[in-house]
């Protein structure tokens, strides 16, 4: 018993075949949306032109020193004026963990906390923790309002009498 394939026959069945498969055009469309994609991003990006880059003007900025006190406190001074504003007791993770960021650089660079930090606020709502020593920040919103608020007393704080 032999079967024989007529060449109508073998061609019916490569049409089959073709048809199963997935066009190459379509992947290639895909391709190349990614890669333009890809592209544009990292180009706003390196050239810093993106929404989320620009700076709003600023509002209101303090200078502001923290200091460990005896019994876990953190006393939080005036960086112009040099006096006390408050002492943050308690376990206060946020505010300490952002201190701590912050310091973790100058620490390794060996500068003391003699200099002060810088806290901004903007008109876009942005409220800004940063080292003008180190060049690093903190965009405290980016934590929620519970958390931003914490540093935002800081600005309209008035110093204690010592």
């Amino acid at each position: 018993m032999t079967t024989t394939t007529t060449p109508a026959a073998l061609s019916t069945s490569r049409s089959i075949n073709k048809s199963d498969h997935f066009p190459r055009w379509v992947l290639w469309s895909v391709a190349c949306l990614l890669t333009f994609t890809l592209g544009a991003v990292a180009l706003v990006r390196i050239t810093g032109n993106g929404p989320d880059q620009l700076v709003a003007a600023t509002i209101a900025e303090r200078l502001l020193r923290f200091e460990d006190r005896a019994g876990g406190g953190v006393a939080v001074i005036d960086g112009a004026t040099g006096q006390l504003l408050t002492i943050v007791t308690g376990e206060q993770g946020f505010f300490r963990g952002a201190i701590r960021a912050l310091t973790r650089d100058r620490i390794a660079r060996k500068i003391g906390p003699e200099q002060p930090f810088k806290l901004i606020s903007r008109t876009d709502g942005r409220l800004t923790l940063f080292d003008p020593v180190s060049g690093q920040r903190v965009d405290l919103e980016s934590f929620g309002p519970t958390n931003a608020a914490v540093f935002a007393a800081f600005l309209a704080m008035p110093p204690k009498a010592q």
